[in-house]
């Protein structure tokens, strides 16, 4: 099969279109036709890139983890999903991902997916969406009439987050950059701190920060949380603690209930997400250039005639 094969060398990563084997389906897997594919760029820094569970090596690997399409074959014992079905989900990351023709994923790690979904619409959800869900109501635990500040409202997870947040009645703060404000603000959120001209201490007491972007930004939040509250980031493990508050690092994790949750969400118009761009299999190396500039989700599918 056709597949995106990324290798470590003395000048870095390199990624290439070319033959890779046809995957195993272990127990309890399926192997998923790719109609589309989603990626993070930074992925090619991850140990799980690199090695399996087990932490051996393995290279070339395939990189991507978020999938839209069809399965093809069941594995020893899989249960929950038929050959045929249309499905949406996350790869594990210590294994082939998504940017091929064919990938093999824990069935459990799937969703079914309804008809009136495009795949490229939905191979962009399952990072952004349980990412945003899983940070603030499984770490978060926010509820209405309370405020959340969140970073990079903007991105791909910060939009959805702030999307998630007001639906769910809080008073939603979300930061960015200069010339972002009025796209934030769109989402519904009820105020917008720019980063590169506001003061973020201005903000005052929010009973959540949500961040993504780590670094000073992360550390400066930490005396915003207040007592009680929750400080929670995807970035790195925080270096300041909130005094009377929780701290929260955590990498998203696939749920099945939480991606169905999602896509009625989507499909009743109470999210919405930014596809920047759709490119075919062989043009993915490019989309991971720092160069790469897109206004939302770059989504790679293996043939463009499979956009429905």
């Amino acid at each position: 099969m056709k597949a995106i094969a990324a290798e470590q060398g003395a000048e870095g990563t390199a990624l290439s279109l070319r033959d890779m084997p046809y995957p195993h389906a272990a127990e309890n897997d399926v192997i998923v036709r790719v109609h589309a594919a989603g990626f993070t760029p930074g992925e090619l820094d991850w140990p799980g890139t690199w090695s399996d569970r087990s932490g051996r090596g393995r290279t070339p690997s395939i990189p991507g983890h978020e999938v839209s399409g069809a399965v093809v074959e069941l594995g020893y014992g899989t249960t929950g999903l038929t050959v045929g079905q249309r499905v949406f989900g996350l790869a594990d990351w210590t294994r082939n991902g998504t940017l091929a023709e064919y990938v093999a994923v824990e069935a459990r790690n799937l969703a079914p997916l309804s008809a009136d979904v495009e795949h490229a619409v939905a191979a962009a959800l399952p990072i952004s969406g349980l990412t945003a869900w899983q940070g603030l109501f499984v770490h978060g635990r926010i509820a209405a009439g309370q405020s959340v500040l969140i970073h990079g409202a903007a991105g791909a997870v910060g939009s959805v987050a702030v999307q998630l947040a007001h639906e769910a009645g809080a008073h939603v703060i979300g930061t960015g950059r200069t010339g972002q404000r009025d796209e934030v603000l769109g989402l519904k959120a009820d105020d917008f701190v720019d980063l590169t001209a506001d003061t973020l201490e201005d903000v005052g007491e929010v009973d959540v920060v949500f961040d993504v972007i780590g670094g000073e930004i992360l550390d400066r939040s930490a005396a915003l949380v207040r007592a009680g509250g929750t400080l929670v980031t995807i970035a790195e493990p925080p270096r300041v603690i909130p005094e009377g508050a929780r701290a929260v690092f955590f990498v998203v994790e696939a749920d099945r209930a939480q991606l169905t949750l999602l896509q009625n969400k989507l499909r009743e118009g109470r999210i919405r997400q930014n596809i920047g761009s759709i490119l075919p299999l062989e043009d993915a190396p490019s989309a991971f250039d720092p160069d790469h500039k897109t206004r939302g989700k770059t989504i790679i599918q293996p043939s463009l005639a499979e956009r429905g």
